[in-house]
């Protein structure tokens, strides 16, 4: 059975919302990715004044949940990828930039430093894509979603979610939402990381492990995406100060010479 993309869209983010209590982190030791045999193999700093189209694209320009995915609300200035939720008139804009078709990899470190919304309703996220998820079942042969990170302040101020999704359709499964408490993550910039293995993925928010996951692993190669979402419903964005952005200072992904 072919579903619709909005149909899609919803069942994801119901799965999305479906959250697991916060807890801190596992280890008390920053991860550096250098340091555990990693090279630097791709990365944007953003210094231009427009978005690199040599690495990314404008992701899915057209209707998205309540809104309208925009060009108008992605911007670079002054080393930030900003990525605004805007409100013209009775327009809603979002806005997502995405690496498909210019960098796609597997396994390895993936890292972004950035400052998250300041909102409840509208939400940033940074995470990877199988362009094949809708066309099996086996993570490991057709992808998975993997949500890096995802903020959604309703959750608390202090906690960012992780998740997984694989086998996109009726028999979609998920993780379900992992949420890492970390104090003062809503202010200022933080990173966000995944280190993924043939067998595993781990978590980091500023450097610190928060998740060990062995569900879901992809073994094919995926493509990033940084977002800033919005939900199904206009009643969730009755707290939203528009416009709100989600900052990006870089995005860097590190691998190792075996691939992982």
């Amino acid at each position: 059975m072919k579903l619709s993309p909005v149909f899609l869209f919803l069942f994801v983010i119901g799965f999305a919302l479906a959250q697991r209590p916060a807890q801190g982190p596992m280890s008390k030791k920053r991860f550096n990715p250098e340091k555990h045999g990693y090279k630097l193999v791709w990365e944007d700093q953003f210094k231009g004044k427009t978005l690199d189209t040599s690495k990314w694209a404008v992701r899915g320009v057209g209707p998205r949940a309540i809104a309208f995915v925009s060009e108008e609300a992605v911007k670079v200035e002054n080393g930030y990828l900003k990525l605004y939720a805007l409100k013209k008139g009775d327009s809603l804009l979002g806005s997502a930039v995405g690496t498909q078709g210019k960098f796609m990899s597997k396994y390895g470190y993936y890292e972004c430093r950035a400052k998250l919304q300041k909102s409840q309703g509208v939400w940033a996220a940074f995470w990877l894509q199988s362009p094949q998820i809708s066309q099996g079942e086996d993570p490991s042969k057709f992808g998975a979603e993997i949500d890096i990170m995802e903020f959604f302040k309703k959750l608390g101020t202090d906690n960012v979610s992780h998740n997984v999704h694989w086998a996109y359709g009726p028999n979609q499964q998920s993780t379900k939402g992992m949420q890492s408490y970390r104090r003062g993550v809503s202010l200022g910039f933080h990173t966000f990381g995944l280190e993924w293995f043939p067998d595993k993925y781990i978590f980091y928010v500023d450097g610190y492990k928060y998740y060990e996951v062995t569900d879901g692993i992809s073994n094919i190669e995926e493509y990033m995406i940084l977002s800033m979402e919005y939900p199904s419903n206009k009643e969730e964005i009755l707290k939203t100060i528009f416009p709100d952005v989600f900052m990006v200072d870089y995005v860097k992904v590190y691998q190792k010479k075996e691939g992982y």
